[in-house]
């Protein structure tokens, strides 16, 4: 069954039978769509729940038992649960429901990441139809097959004392690439400044100025702003909130959209009239992500730069945070959960050691008064010499 609202409740019920159990409870949610997604939760949590039932006396244990039992107990509680969900259908599907955990071994293991790797990226496109793009990225294989794969088989092996398969993950795990730091010089921002209009230009300066994602800028909500404490909230990834205080100039671009929409704080002016989407030409609209995409596409060539996208605004103002002051004041700002993640924009740090020992090896034009009493005795000590 489906989710259905019972007679005069406003929220969705979901009613199922997992193994000849019933399990019945109200989602919470007005939604159908919001609604489904709880009830799917619930499934997969009572299945999990069945398999830990059915597993508690086995020393051996397939692939679909162990998985279902490692959600029930870690992956049910991950903020982002649904793309978790995900992850162990592709492993069911290639790993094998049936397969035994005693089977997984390294050249097992090999071919499945293989398997993950050789897959493309699928997107949908503004046609509404699914398009293949580049292979996926190494880290996605890490994520979405290596890891989970060696936290269900390390967990069946060292909590439930399954016997498992020997599999050396660690040679497993493909090397990704470093994260590059794109920094903007200032000539470099003023021109991209100059070639952004109609709204678009102050969510890019706040941008430049707090390090924001582009999600949290389209996110942020007036209630969230507060100017008399001078600080706003933003709502970043796994609906992680950080609170960051105004500058000065972040206080006047905030200051002067306050007029412009009654719940979201960045606009941008429609340029014609679409009907489709209920736009008037010179009006005021919340800005979305794919109009900021464009704004940016659109500005960075014409001001001739090169290799810059908007997440490099977030780049340029973590680097510029830090050669003014530390790892954590820079962590703080990002919303970081670990410093480590933060360590990779110590390149600041490193340029300013490097200009002062450049400094520091070219000799002093005007040494010291005792400097020069020093060499003068010297001088004469080699003369008698």
């Amino acid at each position: 069954m489906s989710v259905y609202k019972r007679p005069g409740k406003e929220t969705y019920s979901y009613d199922f039978i997992v193994r000849h159990r019933r399990f019945s409870g109200d989602t919470g949610e007005t939604k159908k769509r919001e609604a489904k997604a709880v009830e799917e939760r619930e499934r997969a949590t009572a299945k999990a729940l069945m398999a830990a039932e059915a597993s508690l006396e086995a020393d051996t244990m397939t692939f679909e038992i162990a998985a279902l039992r490692w959600y029930h107990e870690i992956g049910q509680h991950h903020k982002n649960y649904e793309t978790t969900l995900k992850v162990l259908d592709w492993l069911k599907r290639h790993v094998g429901a049936a397969t035994d955990l005693r089977n997984i071994d390294d050249a097992f293991v090999a071919s499945l990441v293989a398997r993950r790797r050789g897959e493309r990226v699928r997107r949908k496109h503004k046609d509404g139809k699914f398009h293949e793009g580049k292979f996926v990225s190494p880290a996605t294989v890490n994520r979405t097959c290596t890891q989970p794969l060696r936290e269900i088989i390390l967990r069946a092996k060292n909590i439930w004392k399954v016997q498992v398969g020997d599999v050396k993950f660690g040679d497993h795990l493909l090397r990704e690439p470093k994260e590059r730091v794109r920094e903007a010089t200032v000539g470099e921002e003023d021109a991209i400044m100059e070639e952004l209009g109609r709204g678009y230009e102050a969510a890019v300066r706040f941008a430049f100025l707090n390090g924001c994602r582009r999600m949290e800028i389209i996110g942020l909500e007036w209630p969230h702003v507060d100017f008399f404490s001078r600080r706003f909230t933003v709502t970043g990834k796994g609906g992680k909130s950080r609170t960051i205080p105004m500058s000065e100039e972040t206080f006047e671009i905030l200051w002067a959209q306050r007029n412009n929409h009654p719940v979201k704080v960045f606009t941008f002016i429609a340029w014609r009239t679409r009907k489709s989407l209920k736009q008037v030409r010179g009006r005021r609209y919340p800005i979305t992500e794919a109009g900021l995409k464009s704004a940016m596409r659109r500005a960075v060539p014409a001001a001739g730069v090169q290799n810059f996208r908007f997440h490099d605004t977030r780049h340029t103002a973590a680097t510029r945070v830090l050669r003014k002051s530390n790892l954590r004041v820079a962590q703080r700002l990002l919303g970081h959960s670990d410093v480590a993640t933060t360590a990779k924009y110590a390149h600041a740090l490193d340029d300013d050691i490097r200009a002062a020992l450049e400094a520091t090896s070219s000799p002093t034009r005007s040494p010291t008064r005792s400097g020069e009493d020093q060499d003068n005795q010297l001088e004469k000590k080699r003369n008698r010499d």
